[in-house]
């Protein structure tokens, strides 16, 4: 994607080619023949640096450059283009949600009408599974681990945080259905904010236990947000032995409500002032500057304090699994200042806007639905949302190694057999883009040289 930026969207190298383009468009708002004239890698880079210049901008409180900048955008991006350009819409759209959001009546006005569409998202969902590998993935070194520390249990229940696809647990039926000593009575708990997910996944699974002779119990729990999950609605009995699985559900725990009314309000008001005064001085929007939006970033290796996650993880620690495994994105969204949360976003949705770019013709509608429906929407709740509302609040490895380890939480290093089969289950992937990769016991899953999900295992240390 090319050299590492600088919050005002110059690079770290003297020579870069943003630093041309910015020497290029003083007035970025005014049209500019040779724009037309770039190539598609220089129009990236292009892209790039408006879409750090923009940010600056908002953070700033100078919505006049702000518009200019999104104004430049609006001509280069394109949601059916290339990786780039694709990305640039759904950051655009993005910033200048934040924007909007500023002036609340506007905001919620033009939301008045809008609907959640149940469905679509549902199968937006079912898509992402079917096109990347990650979840799969997951599942695999999940369901083995589970597997292994089941050996031998005659009761077995399994709590699964993010109870939606019914392949997992499928195929985990399927290998306790053969075991040499015979198959456990297998109760699973899915958590879920949608009943009818949870009713259909109860179905698929209890006929194939059915099928396979296998007794089987299914506990739905609906739960809007996992910070209300009610730990008695679990119903976690004496003489079972549990597992739990979480996939990309962890995250959300970190946002905090506490400091989101302070946020806005800061946020209003010098987004106002520097409206008001035309927001030409460059002195004053420093002046101006909202807390919410500073520059300040976070340690990749530093916690940020959470009493929601501790208190989380305290009570999954109560339960005593003999086995837990987390899927999480592998990337730091969580930082406090919307530029560094803005550039580690874009070089993360960059990779998989690019794995669909290579496995996907550009006006695939299933491409669009997933772009749009769920990646446009993390990213928006990345850049456009803070406090409480920020719930996609991703974090590296290293720092939930760290939360867990600090939770009384002990790493289970994943099998020789676990790896062997996310291997094999990468080999019969149609883009051979993908890569897995060992670290600290976990599986970091990739592409290319890219990190973007880990997976890890763990059993309470005593």
């Amino acid at each position: 994607m090319g050299p590492m930026l600088q919050d005002d969207g110059s690079s770290v190298t003297s020579s870069s080619p943003l630093e041309f383009f910015s020497r290029m468009s003083p007035n970025i708002g005014s049209s500019n023949p040779w724009l037309r004239e770039l190539k598609p890698e220089e129009r990236g880079l292009y892209l790039i640096h408006l879409l750090l210049a923009c940010a600056n901008h908002v953070s700033n409180g100078s919505l006049d450059n702000a518009n200019l900048a999104l104004e430049q955008i609006s001509h280069l991006a394109s949601p059916d283009g290339d990786t780039m350009q694709r990305i640039a819409s759904y950051f655009a759209e993005s910033l200048s949600e934040r924007v909007l959001k500023s002036w609340p009546g506007i905001y919620r006005s033009l939301n008045f009408t809008k609907m959640p569409v149940i469905s679509e998202e549902i199968l937006a969902r079912k898509l992402y599974f079917e096109l990347f590998p990650f979840l799969k993935l997951a599942y695999v070194v999940t369901n083995q681990s589970i597997l292994e520390a089941m050996d031998g249990e005659k009761m077995v229940h399994i709590i699964d945080l993010n109870a939606s696809e019914p392949a997992q647990w499928i195929a985990l039926i399927q290998a306790l259905s053969v075991r040499p000593e015979g198959p456990p009575h297998l109760r699973i708990t899915g958590v879920h904010q949608q009943k009818e997910v949870l009713d259909q996944l109860a179905h698929r699974l209890t006929d194939e236990a059915e099928k396979l002779d296998l007794p089987f119990q299914f506990n739905p729990v609906v739960c809007s947000k996992l910070e209300n999950l009610d730990v008695e609605k679990l119903r976690v009995k004496t003489g079972e032995a549990l597992a739990i699985s979480s996939v990309l559900q962890l995250h959300t725990l970190l946002a905090s409500s506490d400091d989101e009314t302070t946020m806005k309000k800061a946020s209003s008001l010098g987004l106002f002032v520097n409206h008001v005064n035309g927001g030409n001085n460059a002195n004053a929007n420093r002046r101006r500057s909202s807390p919410s939006n500073d520059s300040s970033s976070s340690s990749p290796t530093s916690i940020n304090a959470s009493a929601k996650m501790d208190g989380f993880l305290a009570s999954l620690w109560g339960l005593s699994p003999k086995i837990m495994v987390i899927t999480e994105q592998d990337s730091n969204h969580n930082g406090s200042g919307l530029m560094e949360r803005l550039s580690e976003a874009l070089y993360y949705y960059a990779a998989l806007f690019d794995c669909l770019e290579s496995s996907l013709p550009r006006v695939s509608i299933e491409r669009r639905k997933v772009e749009k429906m769920l990646l446009g929407e993390e990213i928006k709740n990345i850049i456009a949302c803070e406090g409480g509302e920020r719930r996609e609040r991703h974090e590296k490895l290293e720092k939930w190694i760290q939360r867990l380890d600090m939770g009384g939480f002990g790493c289970v290093p994943f099998s020789y057999m676990g790896m062997l089969q996310a291997r094999r289950l990468l080999q019969g992937c149609s883009c051979d883009g993908y890569r897995i990769k060992e670290e600290n016991g976990c599986v970091v899953i990739c592409w290319q040289d890219r990190p973007l999900f880990s997976v890890s295992a763990w059993r309470c240390r005593r």
